[in-house]
């Protein structure tokens, strides 16, 4: 699904990365936050459609099920009227309101995974949006520090100054970037344990959601 695929995007947008790439970090954070808003109404709507959807779905499983009970009495009916005729017809009956039931039933157990996943995304999208909402002022005043000790620091090192002057803000550069890449590096990881908890939730949510509607159909 698109709409999933832009969601995961944007959860998984590295914040500080974007700001710092951008040539206007307050455009740019307006700009995914905007974003996040925009893709969260969208979720909300689909999750609202995708349990109507489940509802209907299960309404006509029942509905075929009624029919099942409806056209076997009949069958009965036919039997113990000797129409032998009447009742291998009412059967099958009976056996295609079974098909189409049965058929209601996978499709309510997909669709109930569908509705699960848009609300994974969706609580997702609304911790990210919460996060990026609170971060914006810190990080766009934090890129805008970060730029001034830039330019600070170029303007000292095109003075002439000594070679150990020289050589000290180049190590201030490598351990600014080593801290850059250790933070983007745990904030992946915590991001793909994340997604792979939420994996093994959705996951035995179905089997459960499996395991009683087999254990209702006897199966």
């Amino acid at each position: 699904m698109a709409l999933l695929e832009r969601v995961s995007t944007l959860v998984r947008a590295n914040l500080n990365d974007l700001i710092d790439k951008a040539e206007e970090p307050e455009k740019m954070i307006k700009q995914v936050i905007l974003d996040m808003q925009n893709q969260l109404l969208q979720v909300k709507t689909q999750v609202a459609i995708a349990i109507a959807d489940q509802h209907l779905l299960e309404k006509k499983k029942l509905e075929n099920e009624d029919k099942v009970t409806e056209w076997m009495r009949k069958a009965e009916l036919a039997v113990d009227k000797k129409q032998d005729d009447l009742a291998r017809a009412a059967l099958e009956r009976v056996e295609s309101y079974r098909d189409m039931s049965s058929s209601f039933e996978q499709q309510v157990i997909d669709q109930k995974a569908q509705v699960e996943n848009l609300k994974v995304a969706l609580r997702q999208l609304e911790q990210k949006l919460a996060e990026a909402t609170a971060k914006a002022d810190v990080l766009i005043a934090k890129h805008r520090r970060a730029r001034a000790a830039s330019r600070a620091t170029s303007a000292q090192m095109g003075m002439s100054n000594s070679a150990r002057s020289g050589s000290f803000d180049r190590m201030h550069h490598k351990v600014t970037r080593e801290e850059a890449t250790a933070q983007a590096t745990s904030e992946i990881m915590a991001d793909d344990v994340e997604l792979r908890l939420s994996a093994l939730e959705k996951e035995d949510r179905i089997n459960q959601l499996l395991a009683e509607l087999k254990s209702k159909r006897g199966a």
